[in-house]
């Protein structure tokens, strides 16, 4: 047999090719390695981060409000609460209940990274186009009906009962600030950065008006609108999407007379004092019988039966009649102080989705309670709109405490601001 020659070449071979594959298996090593120091560094990070500090300016901000709207809760629903179940704190105590549900919500959510909330948004805003599908399903058993509307879902005769709109309305804040956050500068199209959000509101706008709830509609598209805005889109999209919402309008009022009876009266509720006046006229008296200082917490005499929705929609005449001129402009400033600080965590966000999710929580509430105050006033028309944080209704309460706690839980992250 012949002898078998190695030949330099093939041992030169042989030696890179095990030299390669260390140098390969070294790499792979020193990827797994820093890719397990990365992963640790984001746990800790995100640990430090949610050991960080509630925003106490808006905490305090938030609890100041809900104890000062179940004052206002109790004081003014002490007569019809007496009148309708023989106890003066029933509305009182189902309020108080609420409040404690929505504190202990807004303490979670508020422990809780609000980066998990992206991989509920797409959930969250199916089911809530469910819920509102299901509340104008005609002859539907947990469809209830309350003053020719139908907008709640739950057992009827029983304190198990919640608005759909509301949880609509978290659903479209959340979904556009992960949807909106994504997109950066496609948010300048049309394709990406109009065409899905307008369909989706007006889809979701129809669904709520048709209960009907035009207020709930109002704030459903004010919410995403402005969310778009600050997301990116351009300029003249808003014009023209004003444009629109003032022709809708028009034709909604003008033309086919939708609430036709209720913007005439709001004209001139005296044109009809004991009919479809009525309300605006005492909620007009009501305010101006509390002068500057008010008649004393307590002391209303228009909540004896005079005024409807006194401890729901029209809490805030109460307010005026009770605390006077100042004590109505103090509670304002307290809105106006928790909505601006609310924004200027939007503005010190870490990222681009806990901005956006807390601009959209934080117009939601502004948006109502502008709405509320016009329409007690006689500003803008009467529409049932409830006041964040002293109108009675638990769904609404603990689900705006709720997001009080998404706001805190942005703050937690915040960049780290100068002092000064």
């Amino acid at each position: 047999m012949p002898n078998t020659v190695r030949r330099p070449d093939d041992d030169r071979r042989r030696w890179e090719a095990q030299r390669r594959r260390q140098r390969e298996e070294a790499e792979r090593r020193e990827q797994a390695r820093t890719s397990r120091d990365r992963r640790q560094r984001t746990t800790q990070l995100e640990r430090q981060s949610l050991m960080g500090p509630m925003d106490l300016p808006f905490l305090l901000l938030t609890l100041l409000l809900t104890g000062v709207g179940l004052v206002m809760v109790f004081s003014a629903s002490f007569p019809s609460a007496y009148y309708e179940t023989g106890d003066g704190t029933y509305y009182f105590k189902r309020q108080l209940i609420f409040a404690v549900l929505g504190l202990f919500a807004m303490v979670v959510m508020s422990r809780i990274n609000y980066q998990r909330l992206r991989g509920a948004s797409k959930l969250l805003l199916g089911f809530a186009v469910f819920l509102l599908v299901l509340v104008i399903v005609p002859k539907n058993p947990l469809a209830i009906t309350n003053n020719n509307a139908t907008r709640w879902l739950g057992i009827p005769g029983t304190s198990l009962q919640f608005q759909p709109s509301e949880i609509a309305k978290l659903a479209v804040v959340i979904y556009f600030a992960d949807s909106i956050s994504k997109k950066k500068d496609r948010m300048q199209t049309f394709r990406y950065g109009i065409a899905p959000y307008a369909v989706l509101l007006i889809v979701l706008a129809a669904l709520v008006g048709i209960e009907p709830h035009l207020s709930g509609a109002i704030l459903i598209m004010g919410a995403g609108a402005v969310m778009m805005l600050v997301g990116g889109i351009h300029w003249r999209w808003v014009g023209l999407a004003m444009g629109a919402a003032g022709l809708l309008l028009y034709l909604v009022l003008g033309v086919i007379g939708y609430n036709a009876s209720r913007i005439e009266m709001w004209h001139n509720p005296w044109l009809d004092p004991q009919g479809a006046g009525y309300q605006l006229r005492q909620s007009l008296i009501t305010i101006g019988s509390g002068g500057l200082w008010g008649v004393g917490l307590g002391k209303s005499r228009q909540k004896f039966l005079y005024l409807p929705e006194e401890h729901n929609d029209f809490i805030f005449a109460i307010v005026c009649e009770e605390l006077g001129l100042i004590g109505a402009t103090v509670i304002m400033l307290l809105f106006a102080a928790l909505i601006l600080r609310g924004f200027w965590i939007a503005l010190h966000a870490r990222d681009r989705f806990g901005s956006l999710m807390v601009v959209g929580v934080m117009t939601l509430v502004g948006l109502q309670t502008f709405l509320n105050i016009g329409v007690v006033t006689g500003l803008l028309p009467t529409t049932g709109i409830s006041l964040p944080f002293f109108s009675y209704g638990g769904t609404a309460l603990s689900i705006q405490l709720a997001e009080m706690g998404i706001v805190l839980s942005v703050s937690r992250q915040m960049k780290p601001t100068k002092a000064g």
